[in-house]
This record gives C-alpha cells, structure tokens and sequence, in this order.
C-alpha cells in the first residue's frame, strides 16, 4: 500500500501546534519585557508610508521571482534544479528581508525605540525554530 500513513497528519498538527505555542509564547514574554504593544495579527503594520511602498516593492520584486524560479525549475529535471529559485528559500527570505526591513523601519521611525528590538528577536527565534525543525526531520517524527 502506497501514500501517506494517517499518522502523519497528526503529527504535523502537533509539529505545528508546538511551534505555534513557542512562538506565542516567546512573543508574548519578549513583548512584555520589552514594553512593546501588540501589533495585529495577519495585518499589515506599516512604521510610514515609506515602510509601506518599500515593503511592497519587496513582495512583488519576490513574487516576480516566485513565479520566474517555478517556470524554471519546472522545465528543469527534478535532479537538477536550482536551489535558490525553489519557493521555499525565496519566502524564507521574503521573510526575512520583510522583518528586517521592518525593525529598521522601527529603529529609525517609530515611538517606542525598543520595537526593533522586538521585530529582531521574533525573526531570529523564528529562524532557529524553522532551521531547527527542518534539520532534525520535524524532531525526529518523520
């Protein structure tokens, strides 16, 4: 029998749950240590005007590239495939650069000067929780 054991889904929830937790909970301590307001979730929360153009310059400048590295890739042998145009690094540094870009945006704009803070240690904890789950092969489940 081939496909995908039922098992598997239950434990990708719980992989997902996990991380979601920790990532909650380290925003929620670093937020409060840092006396930094909670932002909206799943919004957009431009510093300015000129975070906003910039930011979204970057997502098309991204997308753009999504869409060229899939049409290449996929003319491609799966062997042979360029890594750096697969969809998974380029959101992983969409992301990246986003935050980055938004913490000095933070740093040089906003009121609270301790934001930036805030928006580097979600991005890098972040980081270390994604490169730390992908490189034990989801905490050894799969």
């Amino acid at each position: 029998m081939y496909g995908i054991e039922p098992i598997v889904w239950l434990k990708l929830i719980f992989v997902i749950v996990i991380f979601s937790l920790l990532f909650i909970i380290f925003g929620s301590v670093m937020r409060r240590w840092l006396k930094v307001e909670k932002k909206k979730r799943f919004s957009h929360n431009h510093v300015n005007d000129k975070h906003q153009k910039i930011d979204w310059t970057i997502r098309i400048i991204f997308i753009a590239f999504i869409i060229l590295g899939s049409s290449i890739n996929v003319a491609r042998d799966y062997t042979e495939r360029i890594w750096f145009l697969e969809s998974w690094y380029l959101l992983f540094g969409l992301t990246i650069l986003s935050e980055a870009v938004r913490a000095l945006m933070e740093w040089k704009y906003a009121d609270n000067k301790k934001a930036y803070i805030f928006t580097l240690s979600q991005l890098v904890f972040g980081m270390i929780l994604v490169i730390s789950i992908l490189r034990t092969n989801f905490l050894g489940m799969f």
